[in-house]
């Protein structure tokens, strides 16, 4: 009488245990001398090799990848800076077109920020022209003082008229930098624009529209 009890728990138990082999895992993977190894558990020393994962059947049943080549490696960062470009390419896409109705509304806005940049250049190229004039009559005062002048016997240079020879000589060159970065800027917005403007036609399919259009007899 005392063993039905015990024969019951065994029949529950056999459900629990047939899980419990069911979810054990088995690993198998190929050393670096082609020998296959099976094992439960996976030694340290093969922690970057490729294995396979099988069931208490012995089918295969997932793979865990071993350690990526460098090609692998340089693949997959290749990957990833493409997916980026072309996501950054869809919102740039999305932001051209909520921004613009019209290539007029692209080109208006062109010829603003280019207007910018020309007033800019045209300010900073007066400011230059004033700068040499004053710079030449600095000079003029200077050429009757050593080390501008010829004669022996003329006196040393005023130390602030020397110094306001070197702060012009400054100002004009950082004012040359200005007016060389007012005109790069302005090609840079033109050609930017001009990007705009053939996407534009692109995603609005302009182009294509403009080469439907029979000609006019």
């Amino acid at each position: 009488m005392r063993k039905l009890p015990i024969i019951l728990l065994a029949i529950l138990l056999l459900p629990v245990a047939a899980q419990a082999a069911e979810t054990q895992k088995l690993y198998r993977w190929v050393d670096e001398d082609g020998i296959v190894h099976y094992g439960d558990k996976i030694p340290a020393k093969y922690a970057e090799m490729e294995k396979q994962v099988l069931n208490s059947h012995g089918v295969t049943v997932g793979k865990l990848r071993g350690k990526k080549t460098e090609e692998e490696i340089a693949e997959e960062e290749r990957q990833k800076q493409l997916a980026m470009e072309t996501e950054l390419k869809r919102r740039a896409d999305m932001a051209l077109l909520a921004t613009y109705m019209s290539i007029e509304e692209i080109l208006m806005h062109r010829d603003r920020r280019v207007e910018l940049f020309q007033a800019q250049s045209r300010v900073t190229e007066l400011y230059l022209r004033n700068l040499q004039r004053r710079l030449e009559n600095l000079h003029g005062e200077a050429a009757n003082f050593r080390p501008y002048s010829e004669d022996p016997e003329a006196e040393m240079i005023d130390p602030s008229l020397s110094a306001d020879i070197s702060t012009t000589k400054e100002t004009i060159t950082r004012h040359e930098g200005n007016l060389e970065r007012f005109k790069h800027n302005e090609t840079e917005v033109i050609q930017r624009f001009e990007h705009d403007v053939t996407r534009f036609k692109e995603l609005k399919g302009l182009d294509q529209q403009a080469s439907n259009t029979p000609p006019t007899p």
